[in-house]
C-alpha cells in the first residue's frame, strides 16, 4: 500500500530513543526507501511497522476520520501520560501507560454501584 506521509528530518538520537520507547514492542523500526512527492527524490527513512504480521486487524481499510472520532481523545490522554512518565525515575513504556489508562477508565467511580 502506498501512503502519503510526512518525513521528519533531523531527529536526534535522544529523540529516537523516545520514539522507540513510545512504539514499544508492538512496532519494529525498519529502514525503507521512499520517494518524496514534491521532488521525486529517493531517500532512506526509518518507519515503524506493526510487529504482528498475523494480526487480522492489520489488513483492510482504515478510516482516519473514524479513528479521530472514536479514539483520538483517549490516545492523546494516554500520550500525555507517557510523556509525563518519561520524567519519572522509572518511566513506563507506552503499552504500560496504555494499560494503566484503560484500567483506570474501566473501573467504576467510587460510590458507583455496578448492577449485576
Amino acid at each position: 500500500m502506498l501512503t502519503a506521509l510526512q518525513v521528519m528530518m533531523g531527529i536526534s538520537d535522544a529523540e529516537l530513543i523516545v520514539l522507540d520507547a513510545f512504539e514499544d514492542f508492538e512496532y519494529v523500526r525498519r529502514r525503507v526507501q521512499i520517494s518524496l512527492t514534491d521532488t521525486s527524490e529517493i531517500m532512506h527513512a526509518d518507519t515503524y511497522v506493526w510487529s504482528d504480521a498475523e494480526d487480522p486487524d492489520l489488513y483492510g481499510e482504515w478510516d482516519f476520520e473514524e479513528w479521530k472520532r472514536v479514539h483520538m481523545k483517549d490516545f492523546l490522554t494516554m500520550t500525555l501520560g507517557f510523556m509525563d512518565g518519561l520524567e519519572r525515575p522509572e518511566p513506563k513504556t507506552r503499552v504500560e501507560t496504555y494499560q494503566s489508562f484503560m484500567h483506570e477508565h474501566e473501573q467504576p467511580e467510587s460510590g458507583t454501584q455496578v448492577e449485576s
